[in-house]
């Protein structure tokens, strides 16, 4: 009985690993490169958060280029962050190193924010825009790979939970510094585009001294060709199954700026001023990274326990529920529901963030070309940003907002539907 006993959890190994739990993850330290890459993410998204909260004010009301024009810009500037990542994440495979990739992409972003102040044109607006996502592509992928190259597989999801963490910390920061600014009339908003160069500069800083990142083994050969059909390529039977369910999710996903857009309106249409309404959208924004940044090591734990595709599901699940509740917040809800939208939408990026990332590290074993898997990953979801944006924006304004958010709930149901079929196991599908 003792041998049966001590053979069991042998008999239970055959699950994939993006479907099953992994084993206990132990109490590790987590490396030194991983808090500064987790300090790199909190002060860029300080910088970004200081901002973002207040660009749909500028395209609606500012430069009134209208939804469709917020549509076009947001998903050609997410669809350039896609197609950025997929060839940087490839790239750094190529040369062995992140760091490179991390400083240009961090310092291109820093640069572009500010620029913003000078804008008087949806055009330029929409350049600088397409900039700062492009320094996002350079770096995010070549980021991943390096968390992921640098920790034991056991406490993958922890250390992406830190630095989802430490990202969303900075954001609630950089949200809440521009709401009370605002609500103070310290500033106005072309001062905060310039104050976000601070952070900003800051994150390039961090890069420059304490990311350290371990040298190419000898045995490392540059490979080519490298991009979309090399990733693919090299990418394992499992990880194409995901890339297939993410891309469907994917196409639900719609910029946040319509999140923001909706709420922006209803505040107007319940009789706020239009400064107290611009004001309220950074403190949305800071709410949802509060949970966010409250919840992401947790669930990246999580994951390492009891298998990263449940928290998936669940969190294309809550996605659902929350466009369902926006579509009805947008046919007369008052202006107090978009506390409970951005609070619920919170949980879908804690989630769903850190147990992603540590999942593609599980479904692409070999380190050497785990940067075209990253780049694989955000190239699927950043490049159907585009058609999924603009599709919503259509919907918006030939049928109502009520339109856009309802379909995408539909599609983020089939999504998670769709993920649970295609993770199990090969004796059970």
């Amino acid at each position: 009985m003792s041998h049966r006993a001590r053979s069991t959890p042998a008999r239970a190994e055959p699950r994939p690993r993006y479907a099953a739990a992994m084993p206990k993850p132990p109490r590790a330290k987590l490396p030194t490169v991983v808090w500064a890459a987790a300090w790199v993410s909190f002060c860029a998204d300080a910088s970004t958060e200081l901002i973002y909260g207040i660009l749909p004010a500028l395209y609606l009301g500012t430069l009134s280029i209208g939804v469709l024009g917020l549509g076009l810009i947001e998903g050609f500037a997410e669809s350039l962050v896609s197609l950025t990542k997929l060839y940087s994440g490839s790239l750094s495979d190529r040369s062995g190193k992140r760091k490179p990739w991390m400083l240009a992409g961090y310092g291109l972003a820093a640069i572009s924010k500010p620029l913003l102040a000078f804008t008087t044109s949806g055009l330029a607006v929409g350049a600088l825009r397409a900039s700062d996502r492009f320094g996002k592509g350079l770096r995010g992928a070549p980021r991943d790979a390096l968390i992921a190259d640098s920790i034991d597989p056991h406490v993958r999801g922890r250390a992406f939970g830190v630095q989802r963490g430490m990202d969303h910390a900075g954001a609630l920061v950089g949200g809440l510094v521009a709401a009370g600014l605002l609500a103070l009339n310290a500033v106005t908003t072309n001062q905060l585009f310039l104050l976000s160069a601070v952070p900003g500069f800051a994150a390039v800083l961090v890069i420059v001294f304490f990311i350290r990142e371990r040298p190419p083994g000898p045995d490392h050969k540059p490979r080519a060709p490298f991009g979309l059909r090399a990733a693919w390529r090299d990418s394992t039977p499992a990880l194409r199954r995901y890339l297939g369910a993410s891309g469907l999710f994917a196409l639900a996903n719609s910029s946040d700026m319509l999140l923001l857009g909706i709420c922006y309106e209803r505040f107007l249409a319940s009789g706020m001023e239009q400064h107290l309404a611009i004001s309220r959208l950074p403190l949305l924004w800071a709410l949802l990274h509060v949970v966010k940044s409250l919840g992401a090591p947790f669930a990246g734990t999580l994951s390492d326990r009891v298998g990263r595709v449940p928290l998936l599901a669940t969190s294309w699940v809550i996605y659902a529920a929350v466009y369902a509740g926006t579509a009805a917040f947008a046919l007369g809800g008052h202006p107090a529901w978009s506390i409970a939208i951005f609070a619920a939408y919170a949980m879908v990026a804690v989630l769903m963030e850190g147990p992603e990332r540590a999942l593609i590290a599980d479904l692409q074993p070999d380190g050497a070309k785990r940067g075209g898997a990253y780049g694989m990953l955000h190239f699927v979801k950043g490049i159907l940003a585009l058609p999924a944006t603009v599709i919503a924006a259509l919907l918006w304004h030939e049928l109502g907002p009520a339109w856009a958010f309802g379909a995408g709930a539909a599609l983020a149901l089939a999504a998670a539907f769709v993920l649970l079929i295609v993770s199990r196991p090969p004796a059970e599908a």
